[in-house]
């Protein structure tokens, strides 16, 4: 059976690769606290459950710090050319797709075959299901794409490392963030937001009540960052009080829209740097301040009309079954 378990161990494998060929890059600009940054990041993902909550505390503390010292720096790895890239497109079209495609394919079937069929229980734990089987799904499509494509074998390493250079430390954006909300959770930032904001805006009908539930998830992503983060806080601040018991909407419309309309904030914040920086780097745009600013100049309309229209989906759905 794979577990949750295996999946860390073959995204610390991975990390730690980056971390080598990282410190036996002469070409890289801060070669040493790059390789150290990757390497404590495999670390986590190799010995975090033995580590603790201060041994992976002081981890943590570790890595920001050499993120926060200054820029990471990209590397010179061994890849194709500008040229030899846009040849292999050429010559392949849309069919380079395909690889990308298997991901979600395996990761929805793998969801659904392990909810739903004897065979999936048996090759898939029940816990996290969803993100072994995404995992699973990159494997597979490493395969396909190396069978297929057959570059060298230490290609996909490489690759993997210009990326990871290109993106940084925003690339633990997420994971930091979803578990700052796990800790607002905890310490009930919940329920002193849902005070602040019955004090200010009475919830006297459903509408007012789903109005200040996707503002306060477009808003709080736009402070947090993710949407993952500002979930656990509103849903327990306005969304399941006020939406779902006071009016008595469905949990489950509420949630999920109520989570699309926090994406709506990640489209609008710098703060969500894995979404609106990241983009500038990986296309090597010539001005990244620029290029990043107009990442959010060229979203905000469509957050804002998508913002507008999940309230009013939750308004005409949550309440009608």
């Amino acid at each position: 059976m794979i577990t949750l378990d295996q999946v860390y161990i073959l995204v610390g494998l991975m990390f730690a690769a980056f971390a080598i060929l990282t410190l036996r890059d002469p070409a890289h600009p801060t070669r040493i606290r790059s390789a150290l940054f990757w390497g404590l990041l495999a670390g986590s993902m190799l010995f975090g459950s033995y580590l603790g909550g201060l041994g992976n505390g002081l981890l943590v503390i570790a890595l920001v710090a050499l993120g926060g010292l200054s820029k990471l720096g990209v590397g010179k790895p061994e890849t194709t050319t500008t040229e030899q890239r846009r040849d292999s497109a050429a010559r392949r079209g849309n069919w380079l797709f395909l690889p990308a495609l298997i991901v979600p394919v395996v990761a929805v079937g793998g969801t659904l075959a392990a909810k739903h069929t004897g065979w999936g229980e048996v090759l898939l734990s029940s816990t996290q299901t969803t993100l072994i089987a995404l995992a699973l799904g990159c494997l597979i499509a490493l395969i396909a794409a190396m069978a297929w494509l057959r570059p060298p074998a230490t290609a996909p390493l490489h690759e993997g490392r210009r990326l990871i250079d290109s993106i940084g430390w925003a690339v633990l954006l997420p994971q930091m963030l979803a578990a700052l909300g796990a800790i607002f959770l905890a310490s009930n930032v919940g329920g002193v937001v849902g005070d602040v904001v019955t004090q200010a805006v009475p919830m006297s009908s459903p509408l007012v009540a789903v109005i200040a539930y996707c503002l306060g998830m477009a808003l709080f992503t736009v402070v947090m960052g993710n949407a993952f983060a500002a979930f656990p806080v509103m849903t327990a601040a306005i969304g399941l009080p006020f939406v779902v018991h006071q009016f008595g909407g469905d949990p489950a419309i509420v949630c999920a829209i109520g989570m699309l309309a926090g994406f709506c904030g990640t489209l609008l914040t710098p703060m969500a740097a894995n979404f609106n920086v990241v983009p500038a780097n990986l296309l090597e745009l010539p001005d990244r301040n620029a290029a990043f600013n107009g990442v959010i100049r060229a979203q905000a309309p469509t957050a804002l009309i998508l913002l507008v229209v999940n309230i009013v989906l939750m308004y005409a759905l949550a309440f009608r079954f």
